[in-house]
């Protein structure tokens, strides 16, 4: 995770915040356009998170019911106004794409397989995203409808050579995906912190909530290919995983809907 230090412009950072930032070195860590992120080095550290009104509450909803249950970071303040603020405290370690962890890839690939069968055996009773399939299926076909996708990937994105070929995976199988598991809804290696291999938390959890667990597992093979530059790790990730719940059709619809994602 990269941090530039910077000098913030507290004109543009709720008074609420101040405090914390003044006179302690602030880094911009963001890795986004949509969002922008700030790490505040006192104490044992601070992420201040802002990104457009609205869009932040339901991470924040999700990131406080994962640590309940002891597997992401505690959510000091979110506010909403002309831009939505998250104040999180920070993990130990690192994320996944540190060069201690992709050096040791079989290790990795392990550890990330478990981790995700463990929170996939989960209760989700009370979790404030009780159908993440209902808003995943939403977006894939607003995006389809009104040509909001990526046409530079094509051909051969995600195994598709055109949007129609994905779609019509949808129309006819989309309906398989069910919202029946815990899910991180963005399973990639920046978004798993390990504190010298021991696993620390989540983080972007935007994206979660009961979901269908082949989400996850999709996002999971991907991170591994693009974060290690090659595809041999894929089957041993689904081994670690647990193949007695991984149903191959689904990873491909999961692609399908990923195309307009």
């Amino acid at each position: 995770m990269q941090k530039v230090l910077i000098r913030p412009d507290f004109a543009d950072i709720p008074a609420a915040f101040h405090s914390l930032l003044r006179n302690a070195p602030v880094y911009d860590s963001s890795c986004s356009p949509e969002a922008r992120v700030l790490y505040v080095d006192r104490e044992e550290g601070f992420y201040l998170k802002s990104a457009a009104a609205g869009s932040l509450e339901t991470e924040a909803a999700l990131t406080r019911y994962f640590h309940s249950k002891g597997l992401a970071t505690e959510v000091l303040d979110y506010r909403s106004g002309e831009r939505d603020w998250m104040l999180t405290r920070r993990m130990p370690g690192e994320d996944c794409t540190n060069a201690a962890f992709l050096v040791q890839p079989e290790r990795l690939c392990d550890i990330l397989g478990q981790r995700l069968r463990l929170l996939h055996e989960l209760d989700y009773s009370g979790c404030p995203v009780p159908d993440r399939m209902e808003s995943y299926r939403a977006l894939a076909e607003l995006n389809y409808r009104t040509d909001r996708y990526e046409k530079s990937h094509f051909p051969d994105s995600f195994g598709y050579e055109n949007p129609e070929q994905a779609w019509d995976v949808i129309s006819r199988e989309g309906h398989l995906l069910k919202s029946d598991t815990l899910i991180h809804g963005d399973y990639c290696l920046p978004n798993i912190m390990l504190n010298d291999w021991r696993f620390s938390g989540f983080i972007d959890l935007g994206n979660g909530g009961v979901g269908d667990r082949h989400i996850d597992l999709f996002w999971g093979i991907w991170s591994l290919g693009f974060n290690l530059k090659t595809d041999r790790y894929g089957d041993r990730f689904l081994d670690a995983y647990g193949r007695d719940l991984v149903e191959k059709d689904k990873l491909r619809i999961v692609a399908a809907y990923e195309v307009f994602g």
